[in-house]
């Protein structure tokens, strides 16, 4: 078993629509690509106790348009960096969904998730990326996003496409 074939269990950080890459890491902080460096400062504008509060294996949760904004990678190097595990929003800036796939940070669209009442921020989700099945634990709702197929999901397992594309490589040899 791959670990993105493993379920996801985490407290849910929520978020509205419309959440920018100057949000996600402001750009004060760009000078520097080096997760570690960046992860303090994810999120620190809107919520100032994400990034000492996280934990690995939680759930952000997003509405509309996640990550919109410029095409920096800082954006979702920092969201993973932090321990976020996976992005749940009703959609995604094309250009972060992409960024988050080539670094590895599994995400899933799932528009019901954004209606009321559906998650509240510290409610303990459960994430099975490969079945796209999230549950909520706290308040017993299930929600169905499109499941990641299977190549998607060993490119998380490697890391991102750079990790995955030498791993293939090394195979072929």
């Amino acid at each position: 078993m791959s670990e993105s074939d493993k379920k996801i269990s985490g407290r849910a950080w929520v978020y509205g629509d419309n959440v920018d890459t100057d949000v996600i890491i402001p750009a004060r902080y760009l000078s520097t690509s080096d997760p570690g460096l960046l992860a303090p400062h994810c999120m620190e504008d809107i919520d100032s106790s994400f990034a000492s509060s996280a934990q690995p294996g939680d759930v952000m949760v997003a509405g509309a348009n996640f990550g919109c904004g410029s095409s920096r990678e800082h954006a979702p190097i920092s969201i993973k960096a932090s321990g976020v595990s996976c992005v749940v929003a009703s959609s995604f800036a094309r250009i972060f969904y992409r960024n988050a796939i080539n670094i590895g940070l599994p995400i899933l669209e799932c528009a019901d998730m954004s209606s009321p009442g559906a998650v509240a921020a510290g409610d303990v989700l459960e994430v099975d990326i490969a079945e796209g099945v999230i549950k909520n634990i706290t308040n017993g709702r299930v929600f169905t996003a499109s499941p990641a197929p299977e190549f998607l999901r060993e490119l998380f397992d490697s890391g991102g496409l750079v990790p995955y594309v030498r791993r293939r490589l090394e195979m072929a040899r």
